[in-house]
């Protein structure tokens, strides 16, 4: 056996508002979307770097106010690209851990947070 990734899946309820907040604001791309037919919910896969998320309308796939965390590096180059965009709905902050890291946390329209987290390894 072996485990490939794990890839969560986030309830939105609004496919405009998940796509301003995650293509326009975060720079995720859709790799692929799915709908049983015209005018029913959207299921798709957005991804930025090797990172890969679900979105679903669906009701019965989850529950929204989850929350994903992404440990990367480059975090104050991330958190400035984000402030610059001037997005009307998020202005995240850079927070330093006691846990020896950096974090910043954006919640989703949708009540989902995402947090970006870069370890600090000189400390």
């Amino acid at each position: 056996m072996k485990l490939e990734q794990l890839v969560p899946i986030l309830r939105i309820f609004d496919e405009a508002k998940a796509r301003e907040f995650y293509l326009d604001f975060l720079g995720f791309t859709v790799d692929w979307e799915h709908r049983f037919e015209p005018d029913t919910p959207v299921y798709m896969q957005i991804s930025i770097g090797n990172i890969r998320l679900h979105l679903s309308e669906h009701h019965g796939d989850c529950s929204p106010g989850g929350a994903v965390r992404i440990e990367m590096s480059g975090i104050k180059e991330l958190h400035k690209e984000l402030l610059d965009k001037k997005y009307k709905y998020a202005r995240p902050g850079l927070e330093e851990t006691s846990w020896n890291s950096l974090e910043c946390r954006i919640g989703d329209p949708f009540g989902n947070r995402i947090v970006f987290c870069e370890y600090l390894l000189d400390k």
